[in-house]
């Protein structure tokens, strides 16, 4: 892909999301990026420079300012290139200079069955001190994970194991849980294959009824909403695998005995609210 085509999805984002934003700022990131990660490649073969550029339009999708993009553009030059901190703070400034090098940090720590919940603490101090690094991380992971099927089948497993365990629920408790809902069905993709495929089935043997209902229920709150002059974006979604998943194994459930398969979706847009700059969604039974 050409720098336009990759730069044009960034900036059109950021448009919408936060006009008047420095283009400028946004083409010097991306280009430092891009010549620190010159000549290396993706296990997929493709440019590693796709990595941070498909990181940064996660963190687009979630509404996140210039400066958190900024910093996933160039979230692995630290590590992965000769692009040093100091050359990072020299052109880029503090701001960004603290999200890339709490991210490296992250990156840096020892995961294992001895050292989860210490690297869990460790997370949830890295959010007190900015929780944009952490989100750039849950964006850089969820990436990463989109992309297992490149890897070692070992290696991809223990990443998987390593997201149910530590990243989902720090999405989760982060209020993002369309992110939490798919770094655990990849993780389960990955470490139980079979099982993702038959409930994957079994889900989509029901769906065409499901559908149906779901339709119907999000044209009525649509309404309802439009009548109270209410702006907000109503979807429908199949519950995700693992749910399913979780609850025939950890409740004891048949499948055929699980009836909410459907949830509403309601995206509200909360940025003069939180910190983050993006859409929580409030999740309501369908049937």
């Amino acid at each position: 892909m050409t720098t336009i085509e990759l730069l044009k999805p960034l900036s059109d984002g950021l448009a919408r999301s936060h006009p008047g934003f420095s283009n400028s700022d946004l083409e010097r990131a991306f280009n430092a990026a891009d010549k620190a990660h010159s000549g290396q490649l993706r296990k997929s073969g493709e440019p590693y420079i796709t990595h941070p550029v498909a990181v940064a339009q996660i963190l687009i999708e979630l509404g996140m300012d210039l400066p958190t993009v900024m910093a996933a553009l160039l979230h692995d030059t630290v590590e992965d290139t000769s692009y040093s901190i100091e050359h990072i703070k020299s052109e880029f400034g503090d701001e960004v200079t603290a999200l890339v090098d709490g991210v490296t940090k992250l990156d840096k720590l020892t995961y294992g069955p001895t050292a989860e919940a210490e690297t869990l603490r460790k997370m949830v101090v890295a959010m007190s001190r900015d929780i944009r690094v952490l989100v750039i991380k849950l964006a850089d992971r969820l990436h990463n994970a989109r992309t297992w099927e490149f890897i070692a089948k070992e290696t991809a497993e223990r990443k998987a194991r390593e997201t149910l365990d530590i990243y989902a629920p720090l999405a989760h408790r982060l209020g993002m849980n369309a992110i939490k809902w798919e770094l655990e069905d990849l993780s389960f993709k990955t470490i139980e294959p079979k099982k993702y495929e038959e409930i994957e089935r079994l889900v989509g043997e029901r769906s065409p009824a499901r559908d149906l209902l779901t339709n119907e229920v999000v044209s009525a709150i649509d309404i309802d909403l439009n009548t109270e002059k209410i702006k907000a974006n109503v979807s429908g979604r199949q519950k995700h695998f693992y749910s399913v998943y979780q609850k025939m194994v950890v409740r004891g459930r048949e499948f055929n005995d699980i009836n909410d398969l459907a949830f509403l979706s309601l995206m509200l847009n909360l940025n003069d609210v939180a910190t983050l700059d993006y859409l929580r969604e409030a999740e309501f039974l369908a049937a």
